[in-house]
């Protein structure tokens, strides 16, 4: 199937919200009450929400899924496990029962169609995952490799919005900090290795990384980003400015991070 064919599918389909993890509320009343636009400003959800023209519409760049993604293409595949349909990937699911800690975060994404002015896609699926505060990714690194947390599904809805409760990814050496995502035509083709439409990546603002690694558990993350730049980073060094996260709130309440994301 087309991208494009795909994207008109998805846009017109109106599929209800899905979530998973039994005790999570979900729904359209879980999803944040604003969305970002294409700049990184945020705007109220609705129909006419996180929208642009086309001269304002560029496709989030394409980038490597990386060596720890577990959908199947290096090793694990969460996607084919029930609880992956998740909107807050803080716990295991499964038979797994880690629990990620750290400074809350929420990770509000809006899903725009690239190929219709930046028009909100609901019914499509964003997989996302990222590394916990010590930099460990579940599934493969050593001490996590029995857990599944810090992955999660979720449909988009009105605006093209999805939400994620999570917690602030660490730094680990070599990677500015970042979160992984894929967008696919839906649910179905998410959990049941369907249509990919992309693949990237979104960076984290470095004031707010100062704020949040000054915290417990974060402090390996200090020395490490201490080395780092976004300019020198092997993804980001070609540009970032389209997958630099919108970042609000504080260590106390949490943190919203928000990203618009044309595919």
């Amino acid at each position: 199937m087309g991208r494009r064919r795909a994207l008109q599918m998805v846009a017109g389909a109106g599929l209800a919200a899905l979530v998973g993890c039994g005790s999570d509320d979900g729904g359209e009343s879980a999803a944040s009450t604003t969305t970002p636009t294409v700049g990184g400003s945020s705007t109220t959800a609705g129909a006419g929400a996180a929208t642009g023209s086309n001269a304002e519409c560029s496709v989030i760049p394409e980038e490597t899924a990386g060596p720890f993604p577990g959908d199947s293409s290096n090793g694990p595949n969460v996607l084919a496990e029930e609880g992956i349909v998740c909107g807050d990937i803080r716990p295991s699911f499964g038979s797994a029962t880690g629990l990620a800690e750290g400074v809350p975060a929420t990770l509000d994404l809006a899903i725009l169609d690239g190929a219709n002015g930046c028009a909100p896609l609901r019914g499509a699926a964003v997989y996302v995952w990222h590394c916990d505060r010590d930099g460990q990714y579940s599934l493969y690194s050593p001490g996590a490799m029995d857990e599944n947390y810090l992955r999660g599904v979720q449909e988009t809805i009105a605006g093209g919005a999805v939400s994620f409760t999570t917690i602030f990814p660490g730094c680990y050496s070599g990677r500015w900090p970042h979160i992984h995502f894929e967008v696919y035509a839906s649910v179905a083709d998410a959990t049941g290795g369907g249509n990919l439409l992309a693949t990237s990546q979104l960076a984290v603002p470095e004031d707010v990384c100062d704020q949040v690694y000054a915290t417990d558990g974060y402090s390996q993350s200090v020395t490490n980003l201490a080395s780092l730049s976004l300019e020198s980073d092997n993804v980001f060094a070609d540009g970032s400015a389209q997958q630099l996260a919108t970042v609000t709130g504080s260590v106390d309440d949490g943190f919203v991070v928000r990203l618009s994301v044309p595919v």
